[in-house]
């Protein structure tokens, strides 16, 4: 099989490398960077492909490109540009590039975010549940309909909207290990704000799922089964450190530190379930958080 994978030097993209090159299939990266081999093809965000040609025999393009929404300390009018072209104007290039191959690809997995649904208490989110209004809901809303065109060019095509990451290399996790190893973490805001997540096993192996499953299309949350609270979250990562929890960080704070980005990553609730995963027969490696940790610091 051959895959073609941008954003693949991301966090999701390393993983997802290791597990199709011990599958034996031929991938094909998209850089930004002058190829040096033959692996890697010239792609940028504002022009696309340098060289469409080679997509042609491609099966699966797995699109995880996209500007980091938490680099820097608060959203500037110019960051939030890079958050939005990055994922909508790079999703409509290989979108364009890969409906006018001779032979398309049978399968498309755009990258999403649940984000799509914005802040939403204590209710649980499905596939079903209609999108948020702020700013990450609205650039996810426009991220998906760029990435429905392929489904109109006659690919089956699946919209990943991808939670909270697991990982000690980056990602919430990642920021949040070095102070919590030096016992300074704590609650966010009220703790009560519901946060969606999965281990990075299971996020390639649901990859790796829609990949071998042609029935599965459309939205598809991947996030664990069990969502926890900050509260609990904090609790548990505490737990795994051998480490106390007892400084919080107020919301007052949040808001004043992080501004728009601090509502919208470290206090929105988004209680989101993976109802299309499951009942399509997916099982989770790790389905509750403390063993999810436990194997993401090991």
């Amino acid at each position: 099989m051959r895959v073609l994978i941008t954003g693949a030097s991301g966090l999701v993209g390393k993983e997802l490398q290791k597990s199709f090159a011990e599958q034996g299939y031929e991938m094909l990266l998209a850089s930004r960077s002058e190829p040096k081999d033959d692996v890697h093809i010239k792609w940028t965000i504002e022009e696309g492909f340098a060289e469409p040609e080679r997509l042609e025999g491609i099966d699966v393009v797995v699109h995880l490109a996209g500007e980091n929404v938490s680099g820097g300390i608060r959203w500037t009018d110019e960051k939030k540009k890079a958050i939005r072209d990055s994922r909508v104007l790079g999703t409509r290039n290989v979108v364009d590039a890969i409906s006018k191959l001779k032979k398309k690809p049978h399968t498309f997995i755009a990258s999403s975010a649940i984000g799509f649904y914005g802040e939403r208490g204590d209710e649980e989110v499905t596939e079903s549940s209609a999108a948020g209004d702020n700013f990450l809901a609205g650039v996810c809303k426009e991220w998906e309909a760029e990435s429905r065109r392929a489904e109109d060019a006659g690919i089956r095509t699946v919209l990943l909207r991808t939670g909270i990451v697991l990982s000690k290399e980056g990602g919430a996790l990642g920021t949040m290990l070095t102070p919590f190893k030096l016992g300074v973490g704590g609650v966010v805001g009220s703790g009560k704000q519901w946060m969606s997540w999965i281990s990075m096993p299971d996020q390639i192996a649901a990859i790796n799922y829609v990949i071998d499953n042609d029935n599965i299309r459309g939205a598809v949350n991947a996030v664990g089964p069990n969502p926890v609270t900050n509260e609990e979250f904090t609790k548990t990562l505490g737990e795994v450190l051998y480490r106390p929890t007892f400084i919080p960080l107020p919301e007052f704070a949040v808001s004043m530190i992080f501004g728009e980005m601090g509502d919208a990553l470290l206090l929105a609730s988004t209680k989101v379930v993976p109802k299309r995963l499951e009942d399509a027969g997916f099982e989770f490696k790790h389905p509750n958080l403390k063993e999810a940790i436990e194997d993401a610091v090991k």
